[in-house]
């Protein structure tokens, strides 16, 4: 097979097609805040079923990704990612035709196995077909994907919730599929490889590891911190399962851990491997993509539920609001491949988790109901500069940090830390608690979310003279708008212990992909047990 160099360029509709599929998903996960107030109206649904599928979609995609990754490799990268992007297509035509919440959270389950495919083959795939420069290009291109999907979600996708319905924002998500399947026939082809073998045992803990773990995030405020609440499905002797799943979550995810070192010693097949996590820069890297993500969910989640549930405005309004944050992201996730060559990827981590910091600490101070304000916009622009930067330089960091070797493992390790800490950053930010005083005045049937309609309908029904209507709707809204300032505020603390991990990230500047992402098979230096650390002590 001929191998792309760097003096024979290849075309770029290869990677337009692997382009559309990284929007595809990330415009996904992007509509769904997008069409909040739409699917909260016409199903007649609390605010958390959205929320539900967007960590439904996380948790499949971190709890599969490693075993997509094995699949890719044995059965042949192509085909695989032209089976999955159909399936992707198809939980799109779900989510347009859904009469009910189950078919949402189906659809996204759907969606998150798909991706859970596609996010390891889109390294494979640009590993395969680009080299030197071109590749650099290619696997910087991924980073603006993400914050164009973002983008098109908040501008296309607002404009068609506001003036059409939610149901047509969809329609987006099936044209993305419809042309990344056809712009796949220009991939070239990477045959299996049948000697690849997938750890089952090892696929199954780490799974149910993830899905407890974020099952018991997701529902602490619901189900109870510690002691049972009534919504919680079941207790054990009166205690809450959310903690309970959680510590279940961690010690399946250390079983896994204790079996793939047991395959390690024994000479067999793991998963993963784990010397991917005995380098400092490794573990900086992944602690650093974590943090990330979960900032990046957490807000792109709160700030659409706040304007169109407690504020009932259109998702026009939501898209305006966020328009600073996603162009800034794009932007910069574009700007920032030219500094590589300048700046290592420890000063620019760095820099833009100082910058993600002032900006969160900055709205917290300034925010208010008026989103079209300077300083609001500001703090947003800021924010997107940060944050965009660190959308692609961590995604290079993880490709490229570790040996050569490794490199297949650690793009599915990218992909579970990404999708797990989405799923969690929504879960965090869709739970604040209606107020004390609020809730002594109205008996509500559910009081996790309670927008400012909804609370003018109930209390219309009561007794309650316009006046102490209006009251206490401006406590709603006063007391949201608070809960708001103190997340930021709390993100913004997140944020800053990130600088730590980001101080520990390589002091390299990107390079190529190793070809054993594509094809799970070892390098010469990983069959005579050379790493890359030795090969830079010879050099010295």
């Amino acid at each position: 097979m001929r191998e792309p160099t760097e003096s024979a360029r290849r075309s770029w509709l290869p990677m337009a097609g692997l382009f559309l599929a990284q929007m595809l998903m990330s415009y996904n996960v992007a509509a769904l805040p997008v069409s909040l107030g739409g699917i909260v109206e016409t199903l007649g649904v609390p605010p958390t079923v959205v929320s539900t599928a967007i960590v439904t979609y996380g948790i499949l995609v971190a709890a599969l990704v490693m075993v997509g990754a094995k699949a890719g490799q044995r059965i042949g990268w192509v085909i695989m990612f032209r089976t999955v992007v159909v399936v992707f297509g198809a939980s799109a035509v779900m989510m347009m035709l859904a009469p009910s919440a189950v078919w949402i959270i189906v659809a996204q389950a759907l969606a998150g196995a798909s991706a859970a495919v596609i996010v390891p083959s889109l390294v494979a795939l640009i590993a395969e077909n680009y080299r030197g420069r071109q590749q650099e290009t290619a696997i910087g291109s991924l980073g603006s994907a993400r914050a164009l999907a973002g983008v098109t979600a908040f501008m296309l996708g607002g404009t068609l919730a506001t003036l059409v319905g939610w149901r047509p924002v969809f329609v987006i998500v099936l044209v993305f599929a419809v042309a990344a399947f056809a712009l796949s026939f220009t991939l070239r082809p990477v045959p299996g490889n049948r000697e690849v073998t997938i750890d089952y045992v090892g696929a199954l803990l780490i799974g149910l590891g993830i899905v407890a773990l974020t099952l018991g995030v997701n529902n602490l405020n619901t189900w109870g911190l510690f002691a049972a609440h009534a919504d919680a499905p079941f207790d054990f002797l009166g205690l809450s399962p959310a903690p309970v799943l959680i510590v279940v979550g961690i010690v399946l995810v250390q079983l896994f851990f204790w079996w793939t070192r047991r395959r390690a010693a024994s000479g067999r097949v793991q998963l993963v491997s784990l010397s991917i996590f005995g380098s400092t820069q490794e573990r900086a890297a992944i602690y650093a993509m974590f943090i990330v993500v979960a900032l990046e969910a957490a807000l792109n989640f709160s700030i659409p539920l706040y304007i169109q549930i407690v504020q009932g405005r259109t998702p026009f309004d939501t898209s305006l609001a966020m328009l600073p944050f996603n162009l800034t992201v794009f932007f910069a996730a574009i700007i920032v491949v030219r500094f590589y060559r300048r700046f290592t990827p420890r000063a620019i981590g760095m820099f833009s988790f100082g910058l993600t910091t002032i900006a969160l600490v900055w709205l917290a101070l300034v925010v208010t109901n008026n989103w079209e304000t300077l300083p609001t916009i500001l703090g947003l622009f800021v924010f997107g500069v940060g944050q965009g930067a660190l959308v692609t330089l961590v995604f290079n960091v993880l490709v490229t940090a570790s040996p050569k070797e490794l490199a297949g493992d650690v793009g599915s390790v990218r992909g579970t830390t990404q999708n797990l800490a989405s799923a969690v950053g929504t879960a965090v930010a869709a739970h604040p608690e209606l107020p004390d005083e609020l809730v002594s005045q109205v008996d509500l049937d559910r009081t996790n979310f309670v927008s400012n309609d909804r609370l003018r309908e109930i209390l219309e029904e009561t007794d309650a003279s316009p006046s102490q209507v209006a009251a206490a709707v401006e406590v709603n809204e006063s007391a949201r708008l608070g809960a708001l300032k103190v997340g930021l505020l709390i993100l913004a603390g997140v944020s800053a212990i990130a600088i730590v991990p980001a101080s520990r990230l390589p002091r390299f500047t990107p390079g190529d992909i190793p070809e054993t992402v594509a094809t799970g098979e070892a390098t010469a230096d990983a069959a005579s047990g050379v790493t890359h650390v030795d090969r830079d002590l010879d050099d010295h």
